[in-house]
């Protein structure tokens, strides 16, 4: 049997109503949900659980709603006494990783992942900035774009997400110039996202600089489990080469293509999605056609995993 990954959603994964299920009927699932009512000081459960969707959108409160319900579902695997060989996230989802990686405790994480939220909100005026996902571009022409529309404003890829799936981020203007001239390159669709900023971007410096500052004081151990960072897609082994690659990452682009795809090279063939939806699974796919693709987000996806896992097919 190949190696197990497990793999941790980023933003644009929550719906009303996630991590309910977990919550419950499990009783260390629930605790994790107690657990950031307590840090955060507000009901995070209950907005996760019955909205409203608005509010559950704003990136302050969607960082850590999703943290904590994939937490919270990884809770119902640990007690199973299953490990993966690697672990890795997209964007946020980084600190889901570090946090089965024991190299962040869960309650530093949520608070620290509220004020990521809060700094990137901050970061750029709303309006200024947006991103666009590109579709069936390889990413020297998506540089390409990007480059021709930079007349206009910063505008940079993003997320490396698939082959021929590509995000670009920056200023709207710049943006919004790169999505009308896509198909002239040759791209299958390009459409403006629904997200509150230019994430992953260059214009996201001063909010690298404010997590730099505030993760000074947060404990970060060196990884038990090999963690991929998003910002190389290589592994990170150290307390020290975490903090970097989570200060770095804000303004820089996800490598999430490399990031999966130097797993495979290392032998994973088993990918668990663990939190709300299955947005990575989708990716994966397209990245390793033929990877084995299961996931947690509710007690019924779980058993099946569970099965699947324990017959070690």
């Amino acid at each position: 049997m190949g190696k197990i990954a497990f793999v941790f959603p980023g933003q644009g994964a929550q719906y009303v109503g996630m991590g309910r299920d977990v919550f419950e009927k499990n009783p260390l699932s629930r605790e994790i949900f107690e657990i950031a009512d307590k840090t955060l000081g507000y009901n995070l459960s209950d907005l996760c659980f019955n909205g409203p969707e608005e509010k559950l959108k704003l990136t302050i409160h969607t960082q850590p709603a999703i943290l904590t319900t994939s937490i919270a579902c990884y809770q119902l695997i640990k007690e199973e006494g299953i490990k993966p060989d690697f672990v890795a996230g997209h964007s946020l989802g980084e600190y889901s990783a570090l946090v089965v990686a024991e190299s962040m405790s869960f309650a530093d994480a949520v608070k620290l992942v509220e004020k990521r939220g809060m700094y990137m909100q901050e970061a750029v005026p709303a309006g200024e900035g947006t991103m666009a996902a590109i579709l069936g571009l390889d990413i020297a022409k998506v540089e390409e774009l990007c480059h021709i529309c930079s007349d206009e404003g910063i505008v940079e890829p993003a997320n490396f997400n698939c082959p021929g799936q590509i995000v670009i981020a920056g200023q709207t203007p710049a943006v919004n110039k790169a999505v009308s001239l896509a198909k002239e390159y040759g791209a299958k669709r390009a459409m403006v996202l629904s997200v509150s900023g230019p994430f992953h971007s260059s214009l996201l410096k001063p909010a690298s600089i404010k997590l730099a500052e505030t993760i000074k004081n947060v404990q970060v151990n060196d990884p038990q489990i090999p963690v991929v960072a998003n910002v190389n897609a290589q592994i990170v082994s150290t307390g020290e080469e975490v903090k970097e690659a989570l200060i770095t990452q804000v303004n820089n682009s996800v490598k999430w293509e490399q990031s999966i795809k130097l797993l495979s090279d290392k032998g994973v063939t088993t990918f668990v999605e663990i939190g709300p939806g299955k947005v990575l699974s989708g990716l994966i796919k397209k990245i390793v056609p033929g990877a084995k693709l299961l996931n947690i987000e509710d007690m019924a996806s779980f058993e099946k995993t569970l099965v699947q896992l324990k017959e070690g097919v």
